[in-house]
């Protein structure tokens, strides 16, 4: 892959505009449609473009174990939250406890805890009554 056509890359990144980020790559304006065409079917080239892509959406979702951090920091008041008073002074505080109470009810569900409203230690052998 030339420079300029990994500056066409990156410049298609922005808008997903072929014809636009062939110009500001530098290709002139007369051929740049046709360029950013030919340039999109071009296997290193687009290659290139996925694995950018996927860079970037991995970047933007948040994966299983940053949210279960997250509620954990939330569940024990760990987070901050800036609340403004009555005088237009603001102040750092834990989250509430109705967002803790949340969390907590959360990641309870993600690990099974609760079942029909009970609270299950999941530790504990299951009694069985054997009426035969």
């Amino acid at each position: 892959m030339t420079l300029k056509q990994r500056r066409f890359c990156d410049e298609y990144l922005i808008d997903l505009n072929a014809t636009a980020a062939a110009i500001r790559a530098g290709y002139s304006r007369k051929t740049a449609y046709s360029i950013g065409s030919e340039n999109l079917k071009k296997p290193e080239l687009s290659a290139y473009l996925r694995a950018r892509m996927a860079e970037k959406e991995a970047a933007l979702i948040a994966k299983q174990d940053e949210v279960m951090k997250y509620l954990t920091r939330v569940m024990r008041r760990e987070e901050r939250e800036t609340v403004i008073d009555m005088n237009g002074k603001s102040h750092e505080t834990p989250n509430s406890v109705k967002d803790a109470n949340k969390a907590a009810e959360l990641l309870g569900k993600r690990y099974a805890m609760f079942t029909d409203g009970m609270i299950v230690d999941n530790a504990l052998p299951e009694i069985v009554d054997d009426v035969s």
